[in-house]
């Protein structure tokens, strides 16, 4: 765990307040498996907006500095360390990996671990001390610092107002959007299954003003709930008996309008997640001109910002063995960007008060 805005002398100096002790009551996400099944695992908007930014993320060219650096081979080619970090912000707010070392002393592998099965430890002032990975029976303890014996276990964590410990995913913010996007499908459904139409009513206006008895009425039951119930049943003609008349009911205005909700709460949930809904393919969204402009905007305003929270977090998190590295996106290889790269090297191109030397170093090109 790094502190870049207080180094390791400055925070000796903190004097113990008493309120910091309050920092160690922070707890971590509740109930994220049962969000995770309602959102990733059973609603499509959200599952493909996760994706659309975790695959986006694993694809991105990255770069190191120096060029070539070994810190690259540990990302991995297929982008499976990045795309499981990035979802792990995405879903549930904090993203741990833990570091492998070598007989050499230096990393040879990184590792994605889940972050519901992680909690943090705090030592009297409220610091992060260690780790707690508990996976079944097994409990494992990582440093939150690398020590000379063990590397310490990384924690990229997204803004929380309220926790100093643990970060904030998208889970909650998009609940109330999920939970009325995954009743509108089933309520759908059920529609469907029963002959897309709603239920009627079976009324009995006999001559001589008498009721149904108990037997007639569960025999009727029953013959209902076999024979005319259904999507299978759909279509099918009612034999009705003297006296009965089947009465429709139709669906007021507000029942039919499920389907601006639904589309709504769709919406709703690509803001949650920080996807244009365009590029979900949802109807009525006309906020971008075209779908390229859609994508830049996904790059500018989600994954550049993503990719840079988590390759700033491995790159100081190497240093501990590499001071040099640093990580970061080739902008240049992104074919989305190409238009503001194009623009800008015009822009610089035309500047006539400026050399050559300076052109290149405003670019990044190197002389």
């Amino acid at each position: 765990m790094k502190f870049p805005f207080l180094t390791k002398r400055a925070r000796a100096s903190v004097p113990r307040a008493p309120w910091l002790s309050a920092w160690a009551q922070s707890d971590p996400p509740r109930s994220y498996e049962a969000q995770v099944r309602a959102a990733f695992l059973a609603n499509p908007v959200a599952q493909r907006s996760v994706r659309l930014i975790a695959e986006g993320v694993a694809g991105a060219p990255i770069q190191s500095t120096p060029a070539g650096h070994p810190a690259l081979a540990l990302l991995g080619r297929d982008g499976a360390l990045l795309e499981t970090i990035a979802a792990n912000l995405l879903l549930h707010g904090n993203a741990y990996v833990e570091v492998a070392l070598g007989a050499a002393g230096l990393p040879v592998a990184l590792y994605a671990l889940r972050p519901e099965r992680l909690t943090v430890e705090a030592d009297a002032s409220g610091w992060p001390v260690a780790y707690l990975y508990r996976a079944g029976d097994v409990a494992t303890r990582y440093p939150a610092e690398t020590r000379g014996d063990a590397a310490g276990l990384l924690h990229l964590r997204a803004y929380h107002p309220l926790d100093d410990h643990y970060g904030l995913g998208c889970l909650g913010a998009a609940a109330s959007a999920v939970d009325v996007h995954n009743a509108a499908a089933r309520w759908n459904k059920s529609l469907l299954d029963n002959a897309a139409r709603p239920s009627g009513a079976l009324v009995y206006e006999p001559g001589d003003g008498s009721a149904l008895s108990a037997a007639q009425y569960e025999r009727l039951k029953d013959q209902m709930g076999e024979q005319y119930m259904g999507a299978a049943n759909a279509g099918r003609p009612m034999l009705l008996d003297g006296g009965m008349r089947w009465q429709p009911l139709s669906l007021t205005p507000a029942e039919m309008d499920f389907v601006r909700v639904r589309d709504t709460a769709s919406r709703e949930i690509a803001l949650a997640f920080g996807v244009p809904p365009m590029l979900l393919g949802l109807p009525g969204d006309a906020t971008y001109a075209n779908y390229r402009e859609a994508n830049m905007a996904l790059w500018r305003l989600t994954l550049l910002p993503l990719c840079a929270r988590i390759l700033g977090g491995l790159s100081r998190h190497l240093q501990d063995w590499w001071p040099d590295l640093v990580l970061d996106i080739d902008r240049d290889a992104i074919p989305a960007l190409s238009e503001d790269r194009a623009r800008l090297w015009g822009q610089v191109a035309g500047a006539a008060f400026l050399s050559d030397d300076e052109k290149r170093a405003l670019l990044g090109v190197n002389s």
